[in-house]
């Protein structure tokens, strides 16, 4: 297979555009330049403005992109842990049951009753060290899963690209 483009930014109007460059540009590139257009979309109008859907996408390649920069410690520790509460029902829902499994694991370890950003924060910050090797056991089943994280997130917005709509303002609701 032939490398695909990295895409470093998209002006479409619409979701149907950024999917069709999908044989042209790499996956991550599109799930990454999505994110940041729905992260701007939320900082514009509100987290209220976004989709569930949106929330999910937003959720998941929160996920990726920090465990596979630091592991599970650096998605609990960055503002990514907005999405702790709502991260393993979103892997669910783009069908991926074992990655949600080990990351309920992992958020299991960390012995927070309450998953608010400044909890799941306070506990990853307390000196730990056998709650840090697991975070990074489960860091390493995380790869070893063999699901195909970004494809089932893509296929996931394909599936409801009606409701991903990061380029329009979001409707005023009587």
């Amino acid at each position: 297979m032939e490398d695909l483009a990295w895409l470093d930014k998209f002006t479409g109007q619409t979701i149907d555009e950024l999917l069709a460059l999908s044989n042209e540009y790499c996956l991550d590139s599109l799930i990454m330049v999505l994110g940041c257009d729905l992260d701007q979309k939320a900082h514009r109008f509100g987290e209220q403005s976004l989709s569930r859907e949106e929330r999910i996408f937003l959720a998941v390649s929160a996920l990726e992109l920090e465990v596979g920069n630091g592991g599970y410690s650096q998605f609990f520790s960055n503002a990514s842990n907005d999405y702790v509460p709502i991260i393993v029902d979103s892997l669910l829902q783009i069908g991926c049951p074992e990655t949600a499994k080990i990351t309920q694991s992992a958020i299991n370890v960390l012995g927070v009753k309450d998953l608010t950003p400044q909890t799941v924060e306070e506990a990853v910050a307390s000196e730990n060290d056998a709650r840090d090797e697991k975070l990074d056991q489960y860091g390493q089943q995380y790869y070893a899963t063999g699901e195909e994280i970004a494809g089932r997130l893509f296929e996931f917005v394909r599936a409801n690209k009606d409701a991903i709509s990061p380029w329009k303002t979001p409707s005023k609701q009587s």
